[in-house]
């Protein structure tokens, strides 16, 4: 439901979902702080990452288990399958209207203050849920806007930890800790959504105990991104002086930022790769994840707790994929438009197989392997955009693409919560995954189409010369 939590077939806007040089300038900078040069600067760089690595994980299961608890809380409040597609809605808002100018504010101020700013937020917004529900005065106002102000943190702090392990991690370690965050994210799917449900049912009628939880996360992962340790002078810890914040409001809401995105979007336009990527990975998100809505719009049934065990399949899947990902993303054969296209079909393809699985009816079992499949399939697309990304993307104007590019795809994501709410209240629970399993065979099939008349065109139209 939140953005990291039910996003599949794209980088996710986290450690695990940046390619090492998305940074733009941000990186550029970086590189000349990296304290990778010395044995002492390495032993800090060692300390450091454990520090980073601490609050990335803990922030990362308290965001998956909101994702989960958010939705749960709008179910008991109303019952209304719409009510609940609106709180997914309010969670996954903030990535198409901030990422952009989170992108540019985490290019121009330093990482770890950011970080910092946005836990603190984040716990205080958890807290003040779980005393509301404790007093009873949780309204659906309340919580929409604290969904929405989970979403928007959550947009900056992903961006800005990207930035702060380029900043501390050596140049050749990079691929790798990338992989190990993408699993470990995986992992957090797994244990934050059935832990949340846990939590969310253990006090039948007071279900405020997983925001309770959510906030203590929230608090250690402050706690820890506040004990690491730097110079002054590096990138990660310098704050922005009066002049550099007003530039950077500027160039966050100004001109310049509008002049960014359509420079981005031209770039895009010269890969068609990267069009087809999004054109995929966007459709197949905003089926996948309106079937999750449908799904706990429909699981008043069900024990929370067994809610949260379903949709851990996904990060089953997504394990099962990441742990193929660093394989894969060394073979040069990833390089190539032809492999990384096949790629893509066949996560498109894949999910049409997991939402046929689902619209067998709202069996627990079918709706688990629909998400083990498209946590799979999911992951491992995601090796293949991102390979392509670092390959053929000018290093210039790589953060700008990719901006555009996942704005487009988070859209998607967004949409897909009020979607799968008005399915679920006006098809019905059982319905829905067929509506959605139809549309998306329908899909897949022009999609396919339309690369197999194009691929044939182009052969029938080439030269002798250039064959």
């Amino acid at each position: 439901m939140t953005p990291p939590a039910t996003q599949t077939g794209t980088a996710a806007p986290s450690i695990a979902g940046g390619s090492p040089r998305a940074g733009g300038a941000a990186s550029a900078k970086a590189d000349t702080a990296s304290p990778s040069g010395t044995g002492g600067s390495r032993e800090r760089s060692g300390q450091g990452l454990l520090h980073v690595y601490t609050s990335l994980t803990l922030s990362t299961v308290a965001a998956r288990m909101l994702g989960i608890t958010y939705p749960l809380l709008a179910l008991f409040l109303t019952g209304s399958p719409v009510e609940v597609g609106w709180v997914g809605f309010a969670l996954t808002l903030p990535t198409l209207l901030f990422y952009i100018p989170a992108g540019v504010l985490v290019d121009r101020v330093a990482p770890r203050p950011l970080m910092l700013v946005t836990e603190a937020g984040r716990a205080l917004a958890a807290f003040s849920v779980a005393l509301a529900v404790i007093f009873e005065v949780a309204g659906m106002p309340y919580i929409l806007l604290t969904a929405f102000v989970e979403g928007t943190l959550w947009v900056v702090y992903s961006l800005a930890e990207m930035a702060l392990i380029r900043s501390l991690a050596p140049q050749n370690d990079l691929t790798e800790m990338l992989a190990m965050s993408e699993t470990g994210s995986h992992i957090a799917v797994m244990t934050a959504r059935p832990v949340g449900g846990l939590l969310f049912g253990m006090i039948p009628g007071i279900p405020f105990l997983p925001f309770l939880a959510n906030s203590l996360m929230f608090a250690v992962s402050f706690r820890s991104m506040a004990a690491l340790t730097g110079k002054e002078g590096d990138r990660a810890w310098r704050l922005p002086g009066r002049s550099e914040m007003a530039d950077t409001a500027r160039a966050m809401f100004g001109s310049s930022s509008r002049g960014e995105i359509v420079d981005g979007i031209r770039e895009l336009r010269r890969h068609p790769f990267l069009c087809m990527a999004m054109a995929l990975t966007a459709t197949t998100n905003l089926m996948v994840n309106a079937l999750i809505v449908v799904f706990i719009s429909g699981s008043s049934a069900f024990e929370p707790v067994t809610v949260g065990l379903v949709l851990a399949a996904g990060g089953i899947g997504g394990v099962l994929g990441s742990s193929l990902a660093p394989g894969l993303r060394r073979s040069p054969r990833l390089a190539r438009v032809r492999s990384g296209k096949l790629m893509l079909f066949a996560q498109m393809w894949i999910s049409v197989l997991a939402l046929s699985v689902a619209a067998f009816g709202p069996h627990l079992a079918f709706v688990g392997v629909a998400t083990l499949l498209t946590g799979c399939a999911g992951a491992l697309s995601n090796v293949t955009i991102r390979a392509y990304e670092i390959n053929e993307v000018g290093e210039g104007k790589l953060a700008r693409v990719v901006s555009v590019h996942r704005l487009a795809v988070h859209g998607a994501v967004c949409l897909a919560a009020p979607l799968g709410g008005f399915l679920a209240s006006v098809n019905g629970v059982t319905a829905a995954p067929m509506s959605l399993f139809s549309t998306m065979a329908v899909l897949a099939l022009l999609f396919s189409l339309g690369w197999l008349l194009r691929y044939t065109w182009k052969k029938l139209t080439r030269h002798p010369e250039d064959a």
